[in-house]
Formats: C-alpha cells, structure tokens, sequence
C-alpha cells in the first residue's frame, strides 16, 4: 500500500493542486481493498460517530467516524500520504507566510493535535444512496488543521452509481467563483485542499478560500473513504 502512494505522480498532483486546490492522483487499493473497506460500514463497533446528513441540513447521506483504533489500512495510508503531502503544505504555507508547524513524523503531528485537546479520529466512511448529495463545506475541527486532505472512491462511477461528482468550489479573488467537478473510480485516490490555497498575483500570494462536496446522486450507491490529517477536538 505505501508502495502504491510513493508510486504516484506526485511532482503532477503538486501541479495540480497548484491550479485547483484539487488533484485526482491514481489508483492506491485494489478491488477487494475497497470492497473489505466498504463493509466496515456496518460494523458499529468501529465508529465513535454517526451522522445523518439530511438532519443537519448538510445534504442527503450518511457518514461515520471510525472510533480508535482504526483499520490497519486506513493507519497505513495516512502515514503513507503523509511525506508526500508534507511538503506541498510547507510550500503554501510559506508562500502564504503562515506557520509550518507540521513535524516530519505524521505521528508526531497526531500528539500535537492530541495535546491540544484535539484527539478524536476524522478519518472516515461515506455512504450515498439514490438522490443523495453533500453540501459545500470545509472539515475544520479545531485551531489545528492540516491543509490537504484524501478521499478514495470504493465504487465505480458509471457502473455501481451515476452522479455523485466530487465538487471543489473555489471563492476566486475580485472574480466570480469556480468548480472543478471530478468522478473518483474505485480505489482510486483524490487529493484536495482541506480550506485555501495559495494564489499569486502582482502584490503577492493571497488565499483562494475553497470548499468541497457532492453532486446529487442519480442512481445506485457510492462510499468513499475520507483520509483526513488533523484530529477532532
């Protein structure tokens, strides 16, 4: 698995990021990965959190947290993505002249998030039937935040659901706004920014505020894995 992330193109995932805010970056799990990860759906005892998107007026779905400890994969792949992700958040920062105050070590970085009271699991299972749709938003959960988030398809587009693009919608500077829709094939991985990013213009760098969601479902069912790399207060 960690062979499969190091393997993907990550000087064109740092490009796009760049242009986007979002990258489509390649296939990390296989078949049966995404299906043995898709039935932990309904395993209760693995989540510390459900939530039922139409409730809250965030969408028509439902996703769940995954309680400690995680799935061996899920802790396989954040600490995987975690070097290659590492660099392209210290490079916005600096161009944003913001704190890097993101060690080497991913679990380094969980004890900081932990020691500041930020210690509950965010990686997460989404699940969308018929109709279902998730609304713009950003995964903030507290004062630490990691800038770069990942969700991995578990479904293929086209033959287990139609719809469901992932959206990333861009509040673009003294300009109208901007959406990058994409499909995410099983296993495949996406890498998008997590709230801004970097934009540079003649004064200088400036932060592009971005959200993400999903568009309505049309037919069948899509479940997503979302890798995100701060924990929750």
């Amino acid at each position: 698995m960690t062979a499969a992330v190091d393997r993907l193109d990550w000087k064109g995932i740092g490009d796009e990021l760049d242009e986007l805010g979002v990258a489509t970056a390649g296939m990390v799990l296989n078949r049966a990965q995404c299906g043995a990860l898709a039935e932990l759906y309904d395993e209760d005892g693995r989540f510390r959190a459900t939530v039922d998107m139409a409730g809250h007026r965030f969408g028509e779905g439902q996703y769940r947290y995954f309680d400690h400890p995680l799935p061996d994969v899920v802790t396989a792949l954040r600490a995987a993505f975690w070097p290659h992700l590492l660099p392209i958040a210290r490079r916005w920062a600096e161009r944003l002249d913001r704190p890097d105050h993101w060690p080497d070590a991913f679990e380094d970085w969980l004890e900081q998030c932990h020691r500041a009271g930020q210690g509950h699991p965010t990686p997460l299972l989404l699940r969308y039937g018929p109709g279902g749709w998730n609304a713009l938003h950003r995964d903030l959960y507290g004062d630490l935040v990691f800038p770069l988030q990942v969700v991995i398809g578990l479904d293929e587009p086209g033959t287990d659901y139609t719809g469901g693009e992932f959206l990333v919608v861009e509040n673009r500077i003294r300009a109208q706004s901007r959406a990058t829709a994409s499909l995410i094939g099983q296993g495949e991985a996406l890498v998008f920014t997590t709230r801004d990013r970097p934009v540079e213009s003649a004064r200088g760098w400036s932060a592009a505020s971005l959200r993400h969601g999903v568009s309505v479902l049309r037919s069948g069912r899509r479940r997503t894995l979302g890798l995100i790399f701060h924990d929750a207060a």
